[in-house]
């Protein structure tokens, strides 16, 4: 057997890469470097949350104000104790907005699973704890919204479905807040909460070449492109040289911001606005990476370690068409089991590769989900191994 294909099928996946997200010790004179996430069904009051937390309001789309629901991601900052501030974006919660949901999701170092009191677990609280899982994200707390909605019964009632749905899993002794945003009950609990998790996330260095997936572009009058993401790897400075893949387009980094705030770099770990001269509207667009000039890592296939988790419902077997979600690109691919395995069970893991039938950028280490053709259901996801 390859020496790649000696893990351990019983044990857990592997961490998340340490080429990208290597973690150092030596960083002290960086800024804190994180992301936190929200998940949840939809209308559980993820934005009303954040706004609570930040002040920011994430709906910037007319229809989202008027509907009173996300579709594109949202971003907001939450400044911490030492004047530092961490990155937050908040995802669509409707199942329709999956794609978005995925794309928002990459790189979250602490995600905030949203649960509503009157609701409980719902169809896309489950979804999106399976992504979150398989997304590598370790670290968790389950918020209870809306509390002012119902009594404290209810609210026992939905801290056991949280302890159902997290049983066996890493996030099992996570800790529970509930919370009402309308009426600021818990909301500064949450914030330390908060504090106390991002306090043991490790504080990632700026080794390795710069990496962004690109999440949202825009053009500013009298600016040109700006491409933003949250940096995988590595630093970018203003007046770098940087290239888009997978078309390989090339441009120079003319302005920097991080938190609406200009910086000369930006680190790994941090929420990125990158103004591109040299390119047009349509040059970078979600789904593309942003990299340090010679970073040469696209692909049309590459071998993992694949996990079928439950919700996939049934064995997915050889030369299933899927579609993968790797960064903030998702294409479609077939997934051809390897050592004679014919098809994979739920709850089951093999080795794998996925043979794309578009270019996608990925390295050994990266994390991605599987879903179905129609994009219906999540079946699983896994790490590469060899790209």
């Amino acid at each position: 057997m390859p020496a790649h294909r000696r893990a351990n099928r019983e044990g857990p996946l592997p961490s998340r890469p340490s080429h990208d997200r290597e973690r150092s010790r030596a960083v002290a004179e960086l800024p804190v470097n994180a992301i936190v996430g929200t998940a949840g069904h939809i209308d559980h009051g993820k934005t009303e949350l954040v706004r609570a937390l930040t002040g920011i309001s994430t709906d910037r789309l007319p229809e989202e104000r008027e509907r009173g629901i996300s579709i594109e991601l949202g971003f907001a900052w939450l400044t911490l104790p030492d004047g530092g501030k961490a990155g937050i974006v908040d995802v669509p919660g409707h199942e329709r907005f999956i794609r978005q949901m995925l794309a928002g999701a990459q790189g979250f170092d602490l995600v905030l699973m949203i649960v509503a009191a009157d609701d409980g677990v719902m169809p896309q609280t489950e979804e999106h704890f399976e992504i979150c899982h398989l997304l590598g994200v370790h670290e968790a707390i389950f918020v209870i919204t809306k509390t002012d909605l119902v009594d404290a019964a209810r609210v026992a009632d939905v801290e056991e479905e949280i302890g159902i749905l997290a049983a066996g899993t890493e996030f099992e002794a996570a800790p529970t807040v509930a919370v009402s945003a309308l009426k600021g009950i818990g909301v500064e609990q949450l914030r330390t909460a908060i504090f106390e998790k991002l306090a043991t996330v490790e504080r990632q260095g700026s080794a390795g070449r710069f990496r962004m997936p690109v999440d949202r572009t825009f053009v500013m009058r009298g600016h040109g492109l700006v491409a933003t993401g949250t940096a995988l790897g590595g630093s970018v400075a203003v007046g770098e040289d940087v290239q888009v893949l997978p078309s390989g387009l090339t441009a120079r980094v003319r302005e920097i911001q991080v938190h609406e705030s200009p910086v000369d770099r930006a680190f790994a770990g941090q929420r990125v606005a990158l103004n591109l001269a040299g390119l047009e509207r349509d040059d970078a667009i979600r789904g593309d990476t942003i990299v340090a000039m010679g970073f040469t890592a696209t692909t049309s296939r590459f071998d993992a370690v694949v996990e079928i988790r439950p919700c996939a419902g049934r064995a997915v077997k050889s030369h299933t068409r899927v579609r993968v979600y790797a960064g903030t690109r998702d294409v479609p691919a077939r997934i051809v089991w390897l050592d004679g395995v014919t098809a994979v069970q739920p709850k089951s893991r093999a080795y794998a590769q996925l043979i794309l039938r578009e270019e996608a950028v990925a390295m050994a280490g990266d994390r991605f989900v599987l879903r179905d053709e129609t994009t219906e259901h999540t079946l699983g996801g896994g790490v590469v191994l060899v790209a």
